[in-house]
């Protein structure tokens, strides 16, 4: 069974850049879709970008043009750039598949935008 652990939050200033990193224990290179998830205070959690096997992404609207997500096989491990950052993007951020499979949710890395 495949682990992930996310890294990479913080604190950041509005308009500033995080990169999210997510490492697998074990081989995602079977796994068609990855995924980085979000969840803030008092929403559900979401799906904010998506990647095939490869290469092919997805975002939701409100993150279109700023951010980028990547995915490298070899090093088991997906990356979620996240570039002119909103207070509105402040959220617990997580990885898995998609779908999801609830056995791979992690601890998540903390993402707060605040001035």
């Amino acid at each position: 069974q495949v682990q992930l652990v996310e890294s990479g939050g913080g604190l950041v200033q509005p308009g500033g850049s995080l990169r999210l990193s997510c490492a697998a224990s074990g081989s995602i290179f079977s796994i068609s879709v990855m995924g980085w998830y979000r969840q803030a205070p008092g929403k559900q959690r979401e799906l904010v970008a998506s990647i095939t096997r490869g290469g092919s992404m997805n975002y939701i609207d409100s993150v279109k043009g700023r951010f980028t997500i990547s995915r490298d096989n070899a090093k088991n491990t997906v990356y979620l750039q996240m570039n002119g950052l909103k207070p509105e993007d402040t959220a617990v951020y997580y990885c898995n598949r998609y779908p999801f499979w609830n056995a791979y949710w992690g601890q998540g890395t903390q993402v707060t935008v605040s001035s």
